[in-house]
């Protein structure tokens, strides 16, 4: 009989939710860097974009100077004028155009005006409060703009990057231990049969296995499939999203497709979880392992041999 994953007790999920909860709090309070490496560049980008501008004063803005903000690679601070900020797929929308690409704007003047007439007609009030009026900022109120604009771009971005590092960061570090106890990755494959994907001591990363994508799969031991799903949460109604509405929904079709017998659901956990929502993951077929205790990982993986 194949060797059953960990099933933890609600004081052992109590326990590693705890000590997750703890690493998540010290990386977000060593973070303050990271903050002010955002603020900065997002201050300069428009600081140099009031420079093109002419600062959002009074008179007409030329094609040429929003072509130069354009080549300035100053888009993305264009858009955050908006209030709210506008994304890069709504702009193109809204404005009917077919691309924002600078070097496509450049060529076509009639389609960089209309991207700008439409920046002009939801430009932030609050921020901008001079440009409705028609007249130029004090420099307070250019300090004021500044400032709030950068922290409005510095904010998206580093939740941007959070997101990104979070995710990512987990896969590469299961990818990195599993090289450590002896596994290689392989080319990522679709699997629609379990003989498919990765072989003995072989792992894949992003592997369309059945209908649905799993992070890493692990050939064990005895020829199962370890699907492992990498899940950050920074809050505790965040982890019902990432674990009970994702993971443990991919789990039960896994088991459904593929059975038991040839496939093993997995979670890897970091950041804030609620107790509650790791026993119902675990009681739908999920199995649950932590970033922070990667070693129980290796010590069931070595129990399929």
């Amino acid at each position: 009989m194949n060797q059953m994953p960990p099933r933890w007790t609600m004081g052992e999920l109590a326990q590693d939710a705890a000590l997750s909860a703890n690493a998540f709090r010290s990386d977000r309070l060593s973070n303050s860097d990271a903050w002010a490496t955002q603020y900065k560049a997002a201050h300069e980008k428009f600081s140099l974009l009031f420079e093109k501008l002419g600062g959002l004063g009074s008179g007409a803005l030329t094609n040429a100077q929003l072509a130069e903000a354009y080549d300035a690679r100053l888009g993305e601070a264009l858009r955050y004028l908006a209030g709210p900020p506008v994304s890069d797929d709504d702009l193109r929308v809204i404005a009917d155009v077919e691309s924002l690409a600078p070097g496509m704007l450049k060529k076509k003047p009639g389609e960089l005006r209309k991207v700008y007439e439409v920046i002009e007609r939801i430009i932030d009030p609050f921020r901008f409060p001079w440009v409705a009026s028609g007249g130029s900022p004090t420099e307070q109120q250019r300090q004021t703009a500044l400032t709030a604009s950068a922290v409005l771009l510095a904010t998206q971005r580093l939740a941007t990057e959070r997101r990104h590092d979070g995710k990512e960061g987990q896969e590469t570090r299961v990818k990195d231990y599993l090289r450590e106890i002896g596994f290689v990755e392989v080319p990522t494959t679709a699997i629609h049969t379990l003989v498919k994907g990765p072989q003995a001591l072989q792992f894949c990363a992003e592997c369309q296995l059945g209908d649905r994508k799993a992070d890493v799969v692990v050939r064990l031991h005895d020829t199962r499939l370890l699907a492992i799903e990498c899940k950050v949460s920074n809050s505790a109604t965040n982890s019902v999203k990432r674990l009970n509405n994702d993971a443990a929904v991919k789990a039960d079709y896994w088991i459904k497709q593929f059975g038991t017998a040839q496939i093993v659901p997995a979670a890897m956990l970091s950041g804030v979880f609620k107790v509650i929502n790791l026993e119902q993951a675990q009681s739908r077929g999920l199995s649950l392992f932590w970033s922070h205790d990667l070693q129980k990982l290796s010590e069931f993986i070595e129990t399929t041999r």
